[in-house]
């Protein structure tokens, strides 16, 4: 263990900083090469130890392949079979400090053949998320011991040397009388174990028990049992205060109804397990990498099934800002019956310290691909894009999956059907569109989620006032908010404009609207909507966009400005801003925006317009400033503006 990591290891358990969900989970999408594949997911598997779970999206008759630390990278077993673990000639993984490399060509984890794409889910070792324990059977009961320091949420056991099903207990199974048990490669409903699977006695934190089921616990026999945790009301001891829960393993009653039961998990998950504990139902994976869209269809693969990754038409699961909403009847996921769920929540936890991590700018022709498919070095949750020789501003968001609007247009969310922006190999975004006639003069900007700094919200109207749960963590000094499912106004908020105005993405100043945010500030929690219909209208869905200012990061500000005269905006920045956005607020103007790709430099800048698919201007407008930017004196009128900026 790095002597970082010690340190935060030691600080958690004083009450200090914890670890964050980045440094123990990842969901990393990758293609298929045939050849040696580095994946760099950020998990230290070889210092801490782990499991890497592996799975072929885009075709059938493809296992699942789990490899862990524990039995080493030679080694791997499959979720969906009963067989004995496989151990090729040539080590399939080797484990690395920062995730992971695919050493040999497999279908199931690194063929082209099929142009083949993969998903990975890779779990640390860590107290209170997850641990992997191997142990020989003795024939009779015995109890073994594991280091997950708190409750076992999920409990997963695997006969390695010759073929057993995968049993497993769960946190959410019912806890009265004996313990429950099910099997993970098969679809059945939950059953009340005999003496013979876990001895008649749960798990604790420091152990769990087996009784003499050739598959837990044979003579001779060797086993790997994968423990998953479960945090309870901040107990989880993770993120910069050592108070936050990262993975929760419940249940819910189904309902039958399309308006099925909202699960409060008091975090909003990045990846879901869901199965039905009362009848027979499959091992349902959703993660928000693959396509998660609000209102939309997931994409689903399956724990007991070798099926390729399925566009799921039967309804949704929705995330929410604290949890996920069933918004289908079909029998997987909303019966009458119980559901058993595993959840983890989004990352990070820490507010972001370095801007290149939370935000690209990239443009073709600057030796980028000429595809428009870019590694911009993280997983982007929100785009603005654009053509420099003139067009519209597409607006792309994860949570609305292939969906997109327009700053310069009223109009709803338009489908774009098979484009994968995001839910493509990971830290790429991928605008291989075919709405340009051409690739060139493409400029894109792309942000991270990331407290303090940036968050998204999808929400469904009530058509009377109401309060959206967000994840910011501070009150949002500029807000977007935009209806999806038909042409309205954009409604903007913005902090220095005061809670009784808006704005809109329109060359026209700010406007007196008290019924838009229903007089109320927003808090570091929630934010408040009024009885305008464009932002609350009963049944209609809508996307906020909230932004914040972070030290050295971001600013969300304000400043006067003279004609005539150069005003420095400083940012608190130590080389300048690389992303520009200003508007003026009492009088016309549009809403410049500028990047460092296009030039910020003394003299002419590039200028694009985010309520105008104009192309292109040249002009004297900004000047570098080392803590922000500088607004030329003869560019802007007189006036008050609101800007945004990058470092």
């Amino acid at each position: 263990m790095s002597v970082s990591k010690i340190v935060a290891a030691a600080a958690s358990s004083a009450g200090g900083a914890g670890l964050d969900v980045d440094e123990v989970f990842s969901t990393f999408l990758y293609d298929g090469t045939s050849s040696s594949l580095t994946i760099n997911n950020g998990i230290d598997l070889s210092g801490e130890g782990g499991l890497t779970w592996i799975k072929a999206r885009n075709f059938s008759s493809s296992n699942h392949a789990l490899f862990d630390t524990a039995r080493g990278g030679g080694k791997y077993l499959q979720s969906n079979e009963e067989s004995a673990q496989e151990t090729p000639v040539s080590a399939p993984l080797t484990f690395n400090s920062n995730g992971f490399t695919i050493n040999t060509q497999a279908d199931s984890w690194n063929g082209t053949y099929y142009s083949n794409t993969y998903t990975s889910w890779t779990f640390r070792k860590a107290k209170k998320f997850f641990d992997v324990v191997t142990y020989t059977g003795n024939g009779s009961a015995q109890t073994i011991s594991h280091n997950l320091g708190t409750t076992v949420g999920w409990l997963l056991i695997k006969r390695t040397d010759t073929t057993g099903s995968w049993f497993n207990y769960h946190h959410g199974f019912s806890k009265s009388g004996n313990p429950q048990g099910a099997i993970l490669n098969e679809t059945g409903a939950a059953f009340t174990a005999n003496a013979s699977l876990w001895n008649l006695t749960y798990p604790t934190s420091t152990h769990f028990t087996v009784g003499d089921n050739n598959s837990v616990n044979a003579s001779g026999g060797t086993y790997v049992a994968y423990l998953f945790a479960h945090n309870d009301s901040g107990d989880g001891g993770f993120g910069p205060d050592g108070d936050q829960d990262i993975i929760k393993c419940g249940s819910y009653t189904g309902n039958g109804s399309t308006t099925g039961p909202e699960i409060n998990l008091g975090f909003e998950p990045q990846w879901v397990m869901i199965k039905d504990a009362s009848s027979s139902g499959n091992w349902t994976i959703y993660d928000a990498m693959r396509g998660w869209p609000v209102g939309g269809d997931p994409s689903a693969l399956y724990a007991n099934s070798n099926s390729a990754e399925q566009q799921a038409n039967w309804g949704h699961v929705d995330i929410t800002p604290t949890g996920f909403k069933i918004r289908t009847t079909d029998g997987d996921f909303n019966q009458v019956g119980t559901y058993i769920y595993i959840a983890i929540r989004r990352g990070p936890l820490a507010v972001p310290d370095d801007a290149t991590k939370v935000f690209s700018v990239n443009e073709t022709g600057t030796g980028d691909s000429p595809t428009n498919s870019w590694p911009i070095g993280f997983n982007a949750d929100m785009n603005i894009h654009t053509r420099t020789t003139g067009e519209d501003n597409y607006i792309l968001a994860r949570l609305l999956g292939t969906k997109a609007q327009k700053t310069n247009t009223t109009d709803s969310a338009g489908d774009q059907g098979s484009v994968k922006w995001f839910n493509d190999s990971s830290n790429r975004i991928n605008l291989n569109t075919n709405w340009f006639t051409t690739n060139s003069g493409l400029i894109s900007w792309s942000w991270k989620r990331a407290p303090s700094y940036f968050d998204v919200v999808a929400y469904t109207g009530t058509g009377s006032a109401m309060t959206i749960n967000h994840n910011l963590g501070v009150a949002p000094e500029m807000m977007w908010v935009k209806k999806r499912s038909s042409a309205d106004d954009w409604r903007i908020y913005h902090a220095s404009n005061g809670i009784d105005y808006a704005i809109t993405f329109s060359t026209a100043a700010k406007s007196y609207d008290p019924s838009l945010w229903n007089g109320t500030s927003p808090t570091s929690t929630v934010f408040s909507l009024g009885n305008d219909s464009s932002v609350i209208a009963s049944g209609s869905t809508f996307i906020a966009y909230l932004f914040a200012t972070v030290a050295g990061v971001s600013k969300v500000g304000s400043v006067s400005h003279t004609n005539g005269t150069d005003t420095n905006v400083s940012c608190g920045f130590s080389s300048g801003a690389r992303f520009i956005l200003i508007k003026r607020t009492d009088g016309a103007s549009s809403w410049y925006v500028f990047d460092t790709v296009r030039g910020i430099v003394a003299g002419d800048d590039k200028g694009l317009y985010l309520q105008s698919n104009l192309a292109e201007q040249t002009g004297d407008w900004i000047d570098p400033f080392s803590s922000g930017f500088t607004m030329v004196g003869a560019s802007f009128d007189t006036g008050s503006y609101i800007f945004y900026a990058i470092a």
